[in-house]
């Protein structure tokens, strides 16, 4: 085998949903203020008792009953969050367990908001080396945890989920080549610090960043690909606020792609966005089966993360 592509996705999101105006009533805000500022609409928030490696099995088990594997098939589970309290077992070894696995390799990734993007890099890797044959790929938050009700700047941005990959090894590459990075002196302008922890960001530093440097990037991860912006069928960036979304998409030139606009409704899901929002294109299938889509990561240290994949 000479590469890895993605067989199969799958999401989750907790039954309760908080709207813009349920916020109104909670801290001084407003649903037009919220729409016109991060285009949130609503956002899906975890009982108190759910917890990151429950969400993040359940979108597993959805992902691999997509892909038609045997559990027995899985050698390699990878979680991505940054919101896990307990640090052992880690989330990706209590996932195996729920799920009933046999004996895969076990890692969490914290890369924050980029985490699902370094992760799907790690396993692409990890399958070329032959150190495995298939891996589920997982992002998942409860991001809810660690938001300050009180504080309308960062509250109204938050939402909880999960979303996986089954990624296997493959003759032709459907997952290209990682374009990553980080910009480590503004790492402190994404912060989730303290106890308990406690989101936190410099809103305008993080626009600016996101809206100037990240274009060029995300045109080279199209470079290593072999394609052009415009010969994309999808675009999925960090749903972290329609406000970099579109822009960054406009200015990646990606004219013929569906843009995913999913933090509408979920909100921010940090290291959960991309394979939600992704998950949630293919099940309305809105995009074809084979054709090139852009993920692309983003946030905290301010980490990036991009490639290409074929979608399932």
């Amino acid at each position: 085998m000479t590469g890895s592509r993605v067989l199969a996705l799958g999401h989750y999101q907790p039954a309760k949903v908080l709207d813009n105006d349920d916020l109104a009533a909670m801290v001084d805000t407003s649903d037009e203020w919220i729409r016109s500022r991060v285009g949130i609409r609503t956002r899906h928030l975890a009982r108190a008792d759910e917890t990151v490696d429950e969400m993040a099995a359940a979108a597993a088990a959805k992902a691999l009953a997509n892909s038609g594997l045997a559990l027995s098939d899985i050698d390699l589970v990878l979680v991505a969050t940054c919101t896990a309290i307990d640090r052992s077992p880690n989330m990706a070894a209590r996932v195996a367990a729920r799920l009933g696995l046999a004996h895969p390799a076990t890692m969490d990734l914290n890369v924050v908001c980029a985490g699902f993007t370094h992760a799907l890099a790690t396993a692409d890797h990890t399958i070329r080396a032959g150190a495995a044959t298939a891996a589920l790929v997982i992002g998942a938050e409860k991001f809810s945890a660690a938001t300050d009700w009180t504080d309308r700047s960062t509250c109204v941005l938050t939402g909880d989920g999960a979303g996986a990959a089954v990624v296997v090894a493959a003759e032709r590459p459907g997952v290209g080549p990682v374009v990553w990075g980080s910009v480590p002196e503004m790492g402190g302008a994404v912060r989730i610090e303290g106890t308990p922890p406690r989101f936190a960001q410099e809103g305008q530093t993080v626009y600016r960043w996101a809206t100037t440097h990240l274009p060029p990037i995300a045109r080279e991860v199209c470079e290593r690909a072999g394609l052009s912006p415009e010969d994309l069928a999808g675009v999925v960036l960090h749903q972290a606020n329609l406000r970099i979304i579109e822009p960054v998409a406009r200015k990646l030139g990606a004219v013929n792609a569906v843009i995913a606009r999913d933090v509408v409704e979920s909100g921010n899901t940090s290291a959960a966005s991309i394979p939600l929002a992704l998950s949630k294109l293919v099940e309305r299938g809105e995009v074809p089966s084979g054709a090139p889509v852009l993920l692309f990561g983003f946030g905290g240290n301010l980490s990036y993360a991009g490639q290409v994949i074929h979608c399932p």
